[in-house]
């Protein structure tokens, strides 16, 4: 019997089956198998090995295959022993199996593919670049597939810039391949040469002028650089392709990044009459309705969503929550957030809920629906904490709002945000040692903290205590936040503590240009008046007593300084 004729007939006793295809759905060439003979040393050897592979004997199952290849040369061998070569993880065999297979049967496509990927993945991208070209070749007058093959792999190696070159290489003999210059445009994106990107984007459109997929990269990629010309390339395009339902819904979302919501609700609700059963179009356009304050036509385009059996239920309740609110419409907002059972907005519908309550019933029943609230992590924990707290305080019961901080620091003892609210409102309560401590455990634990060292620092300003640290401090949070308004003001006021007019003066008045608040006026008033400038300080006290008329403070220098 030859072993041919177990291509040829039913399996029987004593023949070989033909080894599974490591692609079943690829069509390859008639396959020529050797004619030898099935002898009993080779049936041994074939069940051997296929028992092995079965019983997870790998070592045995890899020998055993590689060798029926070499002796029979038979093309479904030596395929078998490139599967299991594969699948075994091990580079080097696997590379062995394929190139065996690829000897063994030349038009095996999917050798050339499988062996160019391993290789690729391995960096050993001269030898991937030799397989890639040489399926480039089969491909005779049609190579672009096999370059959109490519892309697909070379997408994924981790050095873009060796990535880049690959395609570059290959596409340099196809310069009439559109897919060549549009797989080059694209790994020139990820590798960060934008020219180089666009300038193929555009030779693969010019190629194809109807190709949606050449014309969507080169409008993606001037909307980074230039979005009304990449706004334009998407608008021209559609003029004379206007059933590209990809290209218009990239067109509709380009418009909403430029926040131009005229003409962004305008294609959604184009895209929305060819997609008339599609939720997502009418959340996208009830979205933005009401960025454009269109309450009614916002409303009308939820409940749509909502009536079309959106999958997000939970999301289209929250912006029903938040519709109502805009309406002032409390008592219905309250009830879209109570449908808000899960997802991504279920936490700050429940914070919404809380807001309202307190606004409605009160601070006790605020407090009481917060304890039923669940956080997910520590940082929703957190939050909560803070916001029970800020409620606290807002009720004027500061002693309660700094014990509700004090056991949020109990359960989380080192969460930033916790121990800066818990100091700041230390301070604020005269409790100077207990803030500066948790300031400098702050500070300790995040050394890149700004605020905690102006905190800190404008503490011991206030009260007039240890000058040369604080300024220390301050001009520390400066350093680490150069453009910060606020500690501009306390690195002004340390130098006004310190005796340094003039420097305080030309901090402060960075300060009060960057935030025009009634501290800052106040702060500076002061400094202008101390140095002699008392018309100019009573000038920032006035303007800026005209914008705060309720500001203490200003209320307060002001009397200090001008009263009888």
């Amino acid at each position: 019997m030859l072993l041919t004729a177990c291509a040829q007939a039913p399996k029987q006793a004593g023949q070989i089956a033909p080894a599974a295809p490591v692609e079943p759905q690829q069509v390859e060439a008639v396959q020529v198998l050797p004619n030898i003979e099935l002898s009993d040393e080779l049936l041994y050897e074939y069940l051997l090995t296929e028992i092995a592979s079965q019983r997870g004997h790998q070592a045995l199952a890899l020998e055993g295959s590689a060798d029926l290849a070499r002796k029979t040369r038979d093309p479904r061998l030596a395929r078998r022993a490139a599967q299991l070569a594969v699948e075994s993880g091990q580079m080097g065999r696997a590379i062995d199996a394929l190139r065996q297979w690829q000897e063994v049967e030349p038009g095996a496509a999917v050798a050339g593919r499988m062996l160019s990927s391993i290789l690729l993945r391995g960096g050993r991208l001269e030898e991937a670049r030799l397989e890639y070209a040489k399926q480039l070749q089969a491909a005779g007058a049609n190579p672009g597939p096999v370059f959109m093959q490519v892309f697909q792999q070379a997408v994924v190696y981790p050095d873009r810039q060796a990535a880049l070159k690959l395609l570059r290489d290959l596409a340099q003999p196809y310069p009439q391949v559109a897919e060549a210059r549009w797989t080059v445009a694209q790994l020139a994106q990820l590798a960060g040469d934008v020219d180089l990107a666009l300038v193929e984007a555009r030779q693969a459109r010019s190629l194809r002028p109807d190709w949606d997929v050449a014309v969507s990269l080169e409008a993606q990629l001037l909307l980074k650089s230039e979005p009304q010309q990449g706004l334009e390339t998407l608008r021209q395009y559609l003029g004379s392709h206007p059933d590209a339902r990809e290209i218009r819904l990239q067109y509709a979302r380009a418009l909403l990044e430029q926040k131009q919501y005229k003409p962004a609700r305008e294609e959604f609700q184009r895209l929305a009459q060819d997609n008339p059963d599609n939720p997502d179009m009418a959340f996208a356009i009830a979205l933005i309705s009401l960025q454009l304050k269109d309450f009614q036509g916002a409303e009308e385009q939820l409940r749509k969503s909502l009536g079309a059996g959106k999958k997000d239920q939970d999301r289209v309740q929250y912006y029903l929550g938040q519709l109502s609110e805009a309406k002032e419409s409390d008592d219905e907002a309250m009830a879209h957030y109570r449908e808000v059972r899960d997802g991504e907005h279920r936490f700050a519908a429940q914070l919404r809920l809380l807001y309202l309550l307190n606004k409605r019933d009160g601070l006790e029943a605020a407090r009481a629906h917060l304890q039923q609230i669940r956080a997910d992590n520590n940082q929703q924990r957190v939050q909560l904490v803070l916001i029970e707290a800020q409620l606290l305080r807002e009720a004027q019961r500061h002693a309660d709002a700094y014990r509700v901080l004090q056991q949020g620091l109990e359960k989380l003892p080192n969460h930033p945000d916790l121990l800066y609210e818990t100091a700041m409102l230390a301070d604020k309560n005269g409790k100077h040692d207990a803030a500066e401590r948790l300031l400098r455990k702050l500070i300790q634990l995040k050394p890149d903290h700004a605020h905690a060292y102006n905190a800190l620092g404008y503490s011991l300003l206030e009260r007039n205590e240890r000058i040369a640290e604080a300024l220390t401090l301050v001009e520390k949070a400066l350093q680490l936040a150069p453009e910060d308004a606020a500690i501009m003001d306390s690195v002004g006021w340390g130098y006004y503590r310190n005796g340094r007019l003039d420097d305080s003066v030309n901090m402060l008045r960075r300060a009060y240009a960057g935030n025009p608040d009634p501290e800052v006026a106040s702060h500076l008033g002061e400094v202008l008046w101390m140095r002699g400038d008392k018309d100019e300080a009573q000038k920032v006290w006035q303007d800026s007593l005209k914008s705060h008329p309720d500001s203490a403070q200003l209320q307060a220098v002001i009397k200090k300084f001008t009263a009888p």
